[in-house]
């Protein structure tokens, strides 16, 4: 007997890392909602493309910085899942976020509140609604940065904003791992994505690559079958932990 679809949330899913989870989601047999803020493009690609290969799938615009955003979200989950007023959650991947990049003393405090908004605040608020609806035995994943081991010049507010994350879902995972539901951190290296290669000329991508023990960037794909064996439901042990996908950078 098959077992029944499990239903998934993505925050981020319209772009790089997140859209390679909410393929490997989807082709692992979830019913998944992915988040983006701006490109409705990028997303509904995203969205069609998984369709068209019969996996069910949708895409909600919503800015993470946003409460009421948040809320409506996982409002509008409940009736696309179907869950009613029953817990209907199996995973959530909190992939959302952004980067600016600012040496500390010409940090704005819009800068500074804008980033801590996306990245720390909302990831927070989104794994609140999510304790709150998720299954018993589900599973969390959150995305940081290997930056929070591997510091660089301009990324100290990102990289705070990373580490706060890193401690929510350490905490989380002590709430709430007596329902059996696991809550763990991938820290990426430096990932071949369209933002990394905006960022990035093509000496500093080379010399990236040269500095990991890979002697490569890593892909999204990499990422995305982590995220994929810690929401296996066969995966049930591993909880509390920081994965740091960097190829053997740090």
């Amino acid at each position: 007997m098959s077992e029944p679809m499990r239903n998934a949330i993505v925050t981020g899913g319209g772009r790089g890392i997140g859209k390679a989870i909410v393929d490997r989601l989807a082709e692992d047999g979830f019913a998944v909602i992915f988040t983006y803020e701006e490109d409705d493009d990028a997303a509904r690609a995203v969205e069609i493309s998984l369709k068209d290969a019969g996996h069910k799938v949708k895409a909600v615009k919503a800015d993470q910085a946003d409460i009421g955003a948040v809320a409506s979200l996982f409002k509008d989950a409940s009736a696309w899942f179907g869950g009613g007023d029953s817990p209907f959650l199996d995973t959530l991947v909190c992939s959302a976020g952004i980067i600016e990049h600012a040496p500390i003393e010409t940090v704005t405090p819009e800068m500074f509140d804008r980033v801590m908004a996306v990245n720390a605040r909302g990831t927070f608020f989104t794994l609140q609604q999510a304790g709150r609806i998720m299954r018993d035995n589900g599973r969390i994943v959150c995305i940081s940065t290997i930056g929070t081991a591997w510091p660089s010049p301009g990324e100290a507010v990102y990289a705070a904003s990373k580490a706060a994350i890193e401690q929510f879902a350490r905490i989380a995972s002590r709430e709430w791992g007596a329902r059996g539901i696991t809550v763990n951190v991938i820290s990426p290296g430096p990932t071949d994505t369209d933002l990394l290669r905006r960022d990035a000329d093509a000496s500093t991508l080379d010399s990236l690559s040269h500095m990991t023990a890979l002697q490569r960037l890593g892909r999204p794909s990499d990422i995305a079958a982590i995220v994929g064996s810690l929401v296996s439901s066969q995966q049930g042990w591993v909880t509390g932990q920081n994965i740091r996908a960097d190829g053997g950078l740090v």
